[in-house]
């Protein structure tokens, strides 16, 4: 399979909020459509903690991405219309630098050495990217989950740089729900005594602290409808079953196992410590002298599209309806859409008809 990806060098150094920075780092992206004369038709999306830069299809890479359904031609996000660039995020491990990545200074993996990651710094080298293509503003940012987060921060450090924003299933702030359960599942990381301090190689893996930490993370991001409506409590036949003592007896823990087994070795435990913290540590108030509604009201855009899930536990509607009176008080026009997806925080990656809907109606009324 072709690497569609293409890779931005960072401005060296690149500084970092919570102090250090970065010399020699890079962003992996890829781009769709075709950026046009003016170069106002760009569209740059910010993902979730796991997916790479490549949300859908193309040329050189035909394997559908992670939002397939969302973009491409005559899609909601219409690569006939729209030049749309996705980022693998700073501090992944899909292409961008973070702590499976080569120090410069030391020619070894960062491991723990990688700076402390602010979802600012996120922001900030998206925003290197967007300019160095010759974008002044975008026509929209889009952000999903994190980086829904990482929008609000990019729009917030750069007055002026985004005319409308689509705002999915994020936070203005952590709450403590969300920080517990990803407490937990760093520690679950943490734990596993093949971690070793971030000193792991594939032979000694901290394979069953990802497994966990995978395991809580999908029960957060869907919801108990939709786990009763898919499996009720439904068993496993006996030849599905192993011999030990309390191994998996319903098709829920089964199901849980095998998604937790493709993704453990698919992603960086290392990486998914700093973005997970990452999230963490975001919180619009500090912009807003420790309030919420204060910090909104320093991100000065035209439109915006905001979408939250009834079911969502991660980033409950209520979050969603903060950012959407946030962004309404600091003066832009903005819809605010909730959806009753039975899916939770994951239903923009399933409900794609529900949400494409809403989202080519946005875009066609800029």
């Amino acid at each position: 399979m072709a690497d569609a990806r293409l890779y931005y060098d960072l401005p060296s150094p690149f500084a970092m909020k919570r102090g250090g920075a970065l010399h020699g780092a890079q962003l992996a992206y890829e781009t769709w459509g075709t950026l046009n004369p003016t170069r106002d038709n760009g569209v740059f999306i910010l993902t979730g903690l796991s997916p790479s830069a490549h949300a859908t299809s193309n040329e050189v890479d035909a394997s559908d991405g992670w939002w397939e359904g969302i973009i491409g031609p005559g899609k909601a996000i219409d690569t006939d219309k729209y030049f749309v660039i996705c980022a693998n995020t700073l501090g992944s491990c899909r292409g961008s630098s973070g702590p499976a990545s080569i120090n410069p200074a030391t020619g070894k993996l960062y491991r723990l050495e990688f700076p402390e990651l602010a979802l600012e710094d996120v922001a900030n080298a998206s925003h290197a990217l967007v300019t160095s293509l010759g974008i002044e503003q975008l026509a929209c940012l889009v952000g999903c989950s994190m980086g829904g987060m990482s929008s609000l921060a990019y729009m917030l450090l750069h007055p002026g740089s985004v005319a409308a924003h689509i705002s999915i299933s994020t936070a203005p702030q952590a709450q403590p729900f969300a920080i517990a359960i990803r407490s937990l599942q760093r520690e679950a990381i943490r734990s596993d005594p093949a971690w070793n301090d971030g000193s792991y190689d594939d032979a000694h893996y901290p394979l069953n602290g990802m497994r966990i930490a995978r395991k809580l993370g999908v029960v957060m991001y869907r919801s108990a409808m939709e786990w009763s409506g898919r499996f009720g409590r439904i068993r496993l036949e006996s030849d599905q079953r192993h011999d030990e003592a309390f191994s998996s007896e319903f098709q829920i823990e089964s199901y849980l196992e095998g998604h937790a087994q493709r993704f453990a070795r698919s992603f960086d435990p290392n990486s998914y410590l700093y973005l997970s913290r990452a999230s963490d540590w975001f919180d619009i108030a500090e912009y807003g002298g420790g309030k919420v509604s204060d910090g909104m009201l320093k991100i000065g855009i035209e439109r915006a599209l905001v979408i939250g899930v009834e079911t969502d536990i991660l980033f409950p509607l209520s979050q969603q309806q903060e950012i959407a009176d946030g962004l309404r008080a600091a003066g832009a026009n903005v819809d605010f859409v909730p959806l009753d997806c039975p899916q939770g925080h994951d239903a923009f990656l399933v409900e794609i008809d529900v949400f494409g809907a809403a989202i080519a109606q946005f875009l066609a009324s800029l």
